[in-house]
């Protein structure tokens, strides 16, 4: 897959999860878990960004493992 492909692919879960995260009842506990999965659901995408305009090799795949540990995150 190309560059546009995975950002397409980190962008369509973001915009999920936005949308779902306001369907969610409001209170203390759901407004804290709300506002960490939009933090680590919108980060994916902007660090898989940030990975693409890697300075080096090494750069790109510290980058990389930020995203890894940012999907696992959401996932949780």
């Amino acid at each position: 897959m190309d560059q546009k492909t995975f950002k397409d692919r980190t962008k369509k879960p973001a915009v999920a999860i936005i949308k779902q995260v306001d369907k969610l009842p409001r209170s203390l506990a759901g407004d804290v878990i709300s506002r960490q999965v939009i933090r680590s659901g919108t980060s994916i995408g902007a660090n898989y960004r940030a990975a693409c305009r890697a300075k080096s090799t090494a750069d790109m795949i510290n980058k990389m493992k930020i995203v890894k540990e940012e999907s696992d995150e959401t996932q949780y």
